[in-house]
């Protein structure tokens, strides 16, 4: 099969015929349709999440049908549509215990690592070699194996375009909002980067009844969405007045936390969404804590993001949430590296990777 593999940090991927092992036990074997390109794949692309993570295959936001199944996996069967859930929840340690399956440690350390559950690798190069993974789905393929809990079954009406943006973008933009910061009607509401992610936000807020959502983009082209997703105002970075009950950062650089912090109300809070480089350190002003300012991260919805895409899958049927706008380029596997350098130029939101 084919996919499109990265051998070092900094280097354009090339698109290679791969060997793909089946399944084992409590695994599924996925056919893809659809493959959201995301700022975390760039920033592991560049090297910002560390160097040890090559060689790889990319891609963790995506949809497909499933082919085959290993021993023992009984949420899903071959030809069921479904929708990647890239932290694969044991359901059994403590953060699972305390329904944080986004942080379940056993499933972090396969993610981050680039590997099955069981520490092993199913992809592999024509010589033999193993190839990682991104977060265990590496959806920037033909076909992948992941562990059982990274597969969430979708309805069947749902399109594969919309499935994909939700194992991703969705639920970790709507996670923000309502698990994190659980913004209520009435709230003053500011949105740092209005990529993928952010526009998610931006709908999330809106649809909480805020009464001030502000998208804060340098990119004026990227007004007319963030409007249509909900914002009520959309500003340069130099052009934001007053103050939030909420700040949300989905950029990921020390500069945006660092305004984001100086934009929050006392008492308000700043939700740190976008995934920083390795080694990045930002600086806030301490004292501004005696204001009972908070700084507050989340990571890939803040609960349990398997439990939350199947109820957000729903939404998109009853047309409460609406992904169409948001894709704004298709393309396939060979042009993955044109959506890399789109992206680095901030041009267009999600591109979608089509099979």
């Amino acid at each position: 099969m084919k996919a499109a593999v990265w051998l070092m940090a900094g280097e354009k991927p090339s698109v290679e015929e791969i060997d793909l092992t089946a399944p084992g036990p409590g695994e599924v074997e996925v056919e893809l349709r659809a493959a959201g390109v995301c700022h975390s794949d760039l920033h592991l692309a560049l090297g910002h999440l560390g160097r040890r993570r090559f060689p790889t295959v990319l891609g963790h936001e995506g949809a497909g049908v499933v082919r085959t199944v290993g021993s023992g996996v009984q949420s899903v069967a071959p030809g069921d549509q479904v929708a990647f859930c890239f932290l694969p929840a044991c359901g059994e340690c403590r953060q699972c215990r305390r329904d944080q399956a986004n942080l379940c440690e056993p499933g972090s350390v396969a993610a981050f690592g680039g590997t099955m559950l069981d520490g092993g690798f199913r992809m592999f190069r024509g010589d033999g070699s193993p190839l990682q993974q991104f977060l265990t789905v590496g959806a920037f393929a033909e076909r992948t194996v992941v562990p059982e809990q990274s597969v969430v079954k979708m309805p069947p009406a749902i399109g594969f375009a919309d499935a994909a943006l939700l194992g991703c973008a969705v639920v970790t933009g709507f996670g923000a909002v309502r698990n994190k910061a659980k913004v209520r009607a009435g709230d003053r509401v500011a949105v740092i980067g209005t990529g993928g992610v952010g526009l998610q936000v931006i709908a999330a807020a809106a649809a909480a009844g805020a009464e001030v959502v502000v998208a804060i983009d340098p990119i004026a082209a990227k007004a007319e969405l963030a409007l249509a997703q909900g914002a009520t105002a959309f500003v340069p970075p130099d052009g934001v007045e007053g103050t939030f009950d909420w700040v949300f950062e989905v950029v990921g650089r020390p500069e945006t936390i660092a305004a984001a912090w100086r934009l929050t109300a006392p008492g308000g809070a700043v939700v740190v969404v976008g995934i920083a480089p390795v080694g990045a350190d930002a600086q806030i002003a301490a004292i501004e804590f005696a204001s009972e300012k908070s700084l507050l991260g989340s990571f890939y919805g803040s609960g349990n993001p398997a439990r939350e895409i199947a109820a957000l899958a729903e939404e998109i049927l009853s047309g409460a949430i609406d992904l169409g706008r948001t894709v704004t380029h298709r393309t396939d596997i060979e042009g993955i590296d044109e959506a890399f350098e789109r992206m680095q130029r901030g041009e267009g939101l999600r591109t979608l990777v089509e099979f």
